[in-house]
């Protein structure tokens, strides 16, 4: 018998969790043949097999957390190991007894109906990004067959206990920031009536932001608490908080400082459409130096935002509304008040690393860009 071991996926992370099996006991696989999915630091990854071979014994189930190393499979056969392909390890081992809380028998029951239920491709296909056992779930539709919204409700039921995958990791970023960072936040407002009808806020937020950087550099910085040192960063890897169902996933514009208005929309859509399939790569998500969360799409004006560290910034945008401006006349006594259109900002940045002035020249820079007409 060989184990094939999870490996750390290049990230270094302590473990992952078991999305869904691409292979059963009993199937024959070759060289890169997906075997399964595991979801880490907010990204689904497909490992695939080193080696051809029979399947002999399948060790950890969907919804498992799983070190890395860990056993996770073991093949009958290792005639076949490909000592180029870059996973797992392949060890040479005795499989261990069947699982106490779950005989053999049972898991094989279970697998066979999970093959077996009756589902459609693409709600098969739901069921693996779900982690979601079909023999689990009680089908309404025509024949016993199971819908999309079996599947959700299924998910529902599921969520309300332990959390897992994104949701847990966003639990525990958020623990670290709140136990590491000291949070500060100011808040202020840009007077926007000069845009354009059809203006694209992000896009207006991501170049007053790469104004800001440049302004005052040292909100762009990376913060070492151990050591207590400050890194200057000459690159702007501006965060995008994107908020999805499954908890709140953070891709990164890379070098948003070199690019065009039409490139970061291009990135933009893209990485939005990589969120909504939950397709992101680890690459997508990995070292941030600043983060903008356009909430105000959604509701609310001002907040008081979480930053994950390193980062010592973050910038927050509140929902569009109007206020009164007085607008000079020649004179004081023809001086009126008009509505102008405001977009409300809040900037929370670390207190450790980051001045009130720094933060306040920050901000300043973010409202005297956003100002300007397009």
């Amino acid at each position: 018998m060989t184990a094939f071991t999870l490996p750390d996926l290049g990230e270094g992370l302590p473990d992952a969790e078991i999305v869904a099996w691409h292979v059963a006991e009993g199937d024959h696989v070759v060289v890169d043949q997906p075997l399964l999915s595991v979801e880490t630091a907010k990204a689904v990854v497909e490992i695939p097999s080193p080696q051809a071979g029979r399947v002999a014994r399948i060790l950890a189930r969907p919804g498992e957390r799983m070190p890395v190393g860990a056993p996770l499979l073991f093949f009958e056969d290792a005639a076949h190991k490909d000592a180029g392909t870059v996973v797992g390890k392949l060890e040479d081992a005795k499989p261990p007894p069947p699982r106490q809380q779950e005989p053999a028998p049972a898991a094989f029951e279970s697998r066979v109906k999970h093959e077996t239920a009756r589902a459609t491709p693409a709600v098969r296909a739901r069921a693996r990004e779900l982690g979601v056992d079909l023999s689990q779930v009680t089908p309404s539709g025509p024949g016993g067959s199971i819908t999309l919204a079996d599947l959700a409700m299924r998910s529902k039921v599921r969520e309300a206990g332990e959390l897992r995958g994104a949701r847990r990791t966003m639990a525990l970023n958020m623990a670290q920031a709140w136990r590491e960072v000291v949070h500060a936040t100011l808040h202020d407002e840009a007077d926007i009536d000069g845009w354009q009808e059809q203006e694209d806020v992000t896009v207006r937020l991501i170049r007053a932001m790469v104004a800001a950087c440049r302004a005052e550099p040292r909100l762009n910085a990376t913060f070492n608490a151990a050591s207590l040192a400050l890194h200057d960063n000459t690159c702007i890897d501006l965060g995008l908080a994107i908020d999805h169902p499954d908890g709140l996933f953070v891709p990164v514009l890379r070098d948003a400082g070199h690019s065009t208005p039409a490139d970061w929309r291009r990135q933009i859509e893209a990485l939005k459409q990589l969120v909504k399939d939950r397709s992101l790569a680890l690459a997508d998500l990995r070292n941030p130096t600043i983060t903008l969360s356009n909430f105000g799409t959604i509701a609310g004006t001002h907040a008081a935002l979480i930053i994950v560290p390193p980062q010592v910034a973050i910038l927050g945008a509140g929902r569009i509304g109007h206020r009164p401006v007085q607008v000079q006349g020649a004179s004081d006594l023809q001086s009126t008040v008009e509505l102008h259109r405001a977009l409300p900002l809040s900037l929370t940045f670390d207190h450790r690393a980051v001045t009130g002035g720094e933060a306040a020249h920050f901000l300043h820079a973010v409202v005297a860009d956003l100002e300007q007409p397009a």
